[in-house]
């Protein structure tokens, strides 16, 4: 079955640690639409890779794994009844597991390769589906959802985003060095804004909304303005 492109779609794309994960789940949920995280897709593919012993050097190995990879994306009840979004590969629950900097490293690094963005470009637009799809990134609305029915650019400044990374991994008990993490964060914008396969970038019809000084129910409570008249077209 190919995709509709009736369905509507809300990308929110920017760099690491932007709050666009965040944001995007609490559209969905507001929404009652289907949620679609692009970048776990990657850190599980990295997660896999690693487990099969296959490294970036190898496209090859990787486009195919990519075409064959076992992932599954449910969403359940959480403690506080609120929707969480578990992530499985090969019906192992990784939803911690891939959100370690080590995963988020190397899925920056193979997401580079052409190959593989290509292998996982169908697997991403499956996701559309009735009545609406909400989708995090870093290309979704220049490359996976051009025609997306409103598109979302948030950053943040590096020092914030290192800062917000570093207070969730304390929150979960995870040891971590904030001058280690603004290294990392640099550098995978570095990457990611330079890579020849879908940079990092604002679309060109995008709205972009710096969330260095917002909370995040600021950050949601602006996107809620802008849907009607969206919706509405």
């Amino acid at each position: 079955m190919g995709e509709d492109k009736g369905i509507p779609v809300i990308t929110i794309d920017g760099p690491s640690g932007s709050g666009k994960g965040t944001l995007a789940q609490q559209l969905a949920q507001h929404l009652g639409w289907h949620y679609l995280d692009s970048g776990a897709i990657y850190r599980v593919l990295a997660l896999a890779a690693s487990k099969h012993g296959i490294t970036k050097n190898d496209p090859k190995r990787l486009k195919t794994l990519a075409h064959d990879l076992d992932v599954r994306f449910v969403s359940e009840l959480g403690e506080t009844s609120a929707r969480v979004y578990r992530v499985y590969l090969e019906d192992l629950d990784v939803s911690n597991a891939i959100r370690s900097e080590d995963c988020g490293n190397a899925a920056s690094k193979i997401a580079a390769l052409p190959e593989v963005r290509e292998a996982l470009l169908r697997r991403q637009r499956a996701f559309r589906k009735a009545p609406g799809l909400v989708t995090d990134g870093r290309d979704m609305g220049t490359v996976v959802f051009p025609e997306a029915t409103l598109k979302i650019f948030l950053t943040a400044s590096p020092q914030e985003r290192a800062r917000r990374r570093y207070k969730q991994l304390k929150e979960k008990g995870i040891d971590a060095n904030l001058n280690r993490l603004e290294q990392e964060i640099a550098g995978r914008d570095v990457r990611d804004c330079e890579r020849n396969a879908a940079p990092l970038k604002p679309a060109d019809d995008a709205i972009i909304l710096d969330s260095t000084k917002l909370a995040i129910n600021d950050v949601f409570q602006q996107v809620l303005l802008w849907l009607p008249s969206k919706l509405r077209n």
